[in-house]
């Protein structure tokens, strides 16, 4: 039995892990590399493996990092069966739909500033397209439940746990036999964090002998959740007294969600003016809010309750719902009192920039960061004080109040992540992945566990 890693190896994005066990090949994620140019080499290159060989592909969760690249995968040769929860396997069909239109958005831009250059185009392709995207979803078979084991051929099973991460996510244990030795190795997925809003706490299983875990925040505790929430109010109210507006840069998936539901709360308990407009600007985001509401199973006591009382966890007055580019364009008439939500949450892309063209230079403005912004990113580079950003080929100056609210992170900070290697039992191997160095580093010195590695890229162990 052996595991190799061809993705978040000492990285954030592209996780991508297979194993191999007799002659079965499971692939655990295949997510798109995200941050600066450097990753679209990486995303283009080979993956380190046969597709034409993958048996199976467990997908632990929706987010593009995780999913990205199962219809490059399918494009190159998978024919196996996809299996995931009923929530994700929704939520995939829609980042990987979204993530094709960008690919080729982007390629017929490039295509039309090479041909004004006088130069080749033959060369200039979409990572794959939306009918590639639409091909993979043809190989997702089996919908997992959580808790309950799918078998993967004679010698090994996989069993989806929640990881309360965003919906349907999951940590996956798998049973393997080959030789008469038998190994429980369990991917952790993103971990999400206890005692939150609308999903249910992580809970994953004991007496695993080999644990790969992801390291986001390794390094650091999350500010506490209550706090940041009265932060978020205070930062609305105190734009609104200035004249401006707030930009939410947020990603489609979970923490769009979370937000809409701490702003009707905000809303309902007075701590937030009747006045304000919020305004959820991004395609994704509404479809992604939809399926939640298709979802309820996968929701704690509190919000489940919500919905048992015919109340939607999302919804308030106020609240405007914008695909069409025209309503988009139009919220740049409301001078003060709106929020605008949009994606991407890291900024490389979406309606974001947009909005930061027009609200980013206006000292009345503010932007509120309430997730993670990866190196090399647009997001990274104005949470760390650049005084002018590029935007459409101008630069543009920042003088709008930059806010960075650490408690709404969906991951698990590093004193939630050794709690759960800790439920986990006492595993003879840990693999770190998912991180950036320094983080996976410092977890690593802190974890009271032996055998604990930090593999390289396209690295091959046993397990």
């Amino acid at each position: 039995m052996k595991i190799s890693f061809h993705g978040a190896a000492k990285g954030v994005t592209g996780s991508c892990h297979l194993v191999s066990c007799g002659d079965k090949r499971i692939l655990i994620d295949c997510g798109l590399y995200q941050g600066g140019r450097e990753t679209e080499a990486q995303n283009i290159g080979d993956f380190g493996f046969d597709p034409a060989e993958i048996d199976y592909l467990l997908l632990t969760h929706a987010h593009l990092d995780h999913c990205g690249r199962i219809p490059l995968l399918v494009k190159r040769g998978f024919t196996g069966e996809i299996i995931t929860t009923a929530a994700s396997r929704e939520l995939a069909r829609l980042v990987m739909l979204d993530s094709a239109h960008i690919q080729e958005e982007e390629s017929a831009r490039r295509t039309r500033q090479a041909a004004r250059r006088g130069k080749d185009t033959a060369d200039i392709k979409p990572l794959y397209t939306t009918l590639d995207a639409l091909n993979s979803l043809d190989y997702f078979g089996h919908t997992a439940q959580y808790e309950t084991p799918v078998r993967l051929g004679e010698h090994a099973q996989a069993t989806f746990c929640d990881a309360g991460h965003i919906l349907g996510s999951a940590s996956i244990l798998l049973e393997l036999e080959e030789d008469e030795q038998t190994r429980r190795v369990l991917f952790s997925g993103d971990i999400g964090y206890s005692d939150r809003a609308i999903l249910h706490d992580p809970k994953p299983p004991s007496n695993v002998d080999v644990v790969v875990m992801e390291t986001t925040y390794g390094d650091r505790p999350h500010k506490e959740l209550k706090p940041s929430i009265e932060e978020l109010y205070a930062a609305i109210n105190e734009t609104f007294e200035r004249g401006g507006n707030v930009v939410i840069p947020s990603f489609a998936l979970e923490r769009t969600q979370e937000i809409l539901y701490y702003l009707r709360e905000g809303l309902e308990g007075g701590r937030l003016p009747r006045f304000m407009q919020v305004f959820l600007d991004s395609p994704m985001a509404i479809s992604a809010t939809e399926i939640f509401r298709r979802h309820s199973e996968c929701y704690d006591k509190d919000s489940e309750k919500l919905f048992l009382d015919d109340k939607d966890p999302f919804g308030f007055p106020g609240l405007h719902f914008t695909r069409d580019p025209s309503e988009s364009m139009a919220i740049n008439r409301i001078n003060s009192g709106a929020v605008i939500i949009a994606g991407s949450g890291m900024c490389n892309g979406g309606r974001v920039r947009h909005h930061f063209k027009q609200l980013l230079w206006r000292e009345s403005s503010s932007v509120i960061f309430v997730g993670y912004g990866a190196t090399g990113t647009l997001a990274r580079t104005i949470i760390d004080g650049a005084e002018t950003v590029k935007l459409f080929r101008e630069e543009v100056t920042v003088r709008a109040k930059i806010y960075t609210l650490g408690g709404f992170s969906a991951h698990a900070d590093c004193n939630e992540l050794r709690s759960w290697h800790k439920k986990t039992g006492n595993p003879e191997k840990t693999f770190l992945v998912h991180g950036e160095p320094n983080a996976m580093g410092q977890f690593a010195r802190s974890l009271k566990s032996p055998n604990i590695k930090l593999p390289e890229l396209h690295s091959e162990h046993i397990l």
